[in-house]
């Protein structure tokens, strides 16, 4: 049996733990659309939603999809394609593809409820040690400490740990700072607390004067907030390039292609793409069974992820028109952008066929 916890003695937390709860009583937000009822569902999805997302950021994308979706079993019935239609835009779509595959995974074996447990809900797709805690905390009303990228910043701050994220070390001084913290009541009032110090006062550029811990805030005390948490050692990301093949029809319906399931963009339907110095022409051809007339390349873009740049150029083309257009099939379709539908599409890609439907 996997253990998770540090200190299981259930204390009432410390004097930081006092000075976080009282600033939450005057400051912090109450009335997220999530926490309005202690629904697991709604919970889970929003936690999910908040991984490396902002607050402002989630909650219309939240309201959507609760709408479209709002229980497990409509979730876990839900196509792919329309799960991430709902996700388009928010990023980081591994995390729409893991909530869909654990509702199924919930309903397939739990009868439609989510765990409420540690182990249970670490056992579920896209759902780690803090999340799990989260939800915990704010479904069910259990003590289990949480280490989001907030609250990692707090602590690290505050009890001045050296070594920088992501080594077994700082994890481990973080987790055992955070078990200690938190206390057995008011649970879900701390969790929250804890989160919003960190997202709105202990931010990149702390707001120290704001602060209900800065008094006995080791870094605030020693003036070096701006050294901690100790960052990373810098990489240079990698770059990488690709065209990006804009091809409509005679209707001005564009082509798509639906991405693998696994990498970037996994599920979601985006443009063709190819080397950015292949003849186009000749590429459409093999590759597509498509005459295409290719038209002026537009000027490159660039999108980041976390592990790399990727420099996009969009290159319009279009399809002979005496030609017959190329069938559909599950993995490529005509695209209408005045009748889209419900698939989901890369945020770039979103923006480059909205262009050029403006344009066309």
């Amino acid at each position: 049996m996997l253990s998770f916890r540090y200190n299981r003695a259930m204390s009432p937390g410390t004097p930081f733990t006092a000075s976080v709860l009282a600033w939450y009583s005057r400051h912090a937000r109450k009335d997220l659309p999530w926490h309005r009822s202690r629904d697991p569902y709604r919970v889970w999805v929003s936690e999910i939603m908040l991984q490396q997302t902002q607050v402002a950021t989630v909650i219309p994308y939240f309201l959507r999809f609760v709408s479209a979706f709002p229980d497990i079993q409509a979730l876990a019935r839900a196509g792919q394609d329309s799960v991430l239609h709902h996700w388009t835009g928010l990023g980081y779509y591994s995390r729409a593809r893991h909530l869909h595959r654990a509702a199924q995974q919930v309903c397939e074996r739990n009868n439609g409820r989510l765990p409420d447990d540690l182990e249970g809900l670490c056992a579920l797709p896209g759902i780690g040690r803090s999340t799990a805690a989260a939800i915990l905390a704010f479904a069910y009303d259990q003590r289990e400490p949480i280490l989001d990228g907030n609250v990692k910043r707090v602590l690290a701050r505050y009890h001045r740990i050296d070594g920088h994220l992501g080594t077994r070390a700082t994890e481990a001084q973080l987790w055992e700072w955070a078990d200690r913290h938190t206390p057995a009541e008011r649970i879900a009032d701390y969790t929250q607390a804890i989160m919003d110090l960190g997202a709105t006062v202990c931010k990149r550029t702390p707001q120290c004067i704001e602060c209900p811990v800065a008094a006995s805030c080791a870094a605030h005390r020693d003036g070096v907030t701006a050294d901690y948490p100790v960052p990373r050692p810098r990489r240079t990301k990698p770059e990488k390039s690709v065209a990006m093949l804009m091809i409509q029809d005679t209707t001005d319906r564009v082509l798509l292609e639906k991405r693998p399931d696994r990498g970037i963009w996994g599920g979601l339907w985006s443009l063709p793409e190819c080397a950015v110095d292949a003849d186009i022409a000749t590429w459409c051809e093999h590759r597509l069974a498509l005459v295409v007339d290719v038209e002026p390349p537009w000027p490159p873009l660039r999108h980041s992820f976390s592990h790399y740049h990727l420099d996009i150029t969009p290159v319009p083309a279009r399809k002979r028109g005496e030609l017959p257009a190329l069938m559909e099939s599950p993995e490529r379709v005509w695209y209408n952008p005045d009748s889209p539908g419900g698939r989901g599409l890369a945020a770039p890609v979103k923006r480059l066929i909205e262009t050029l439907r403006t344009a066309s």
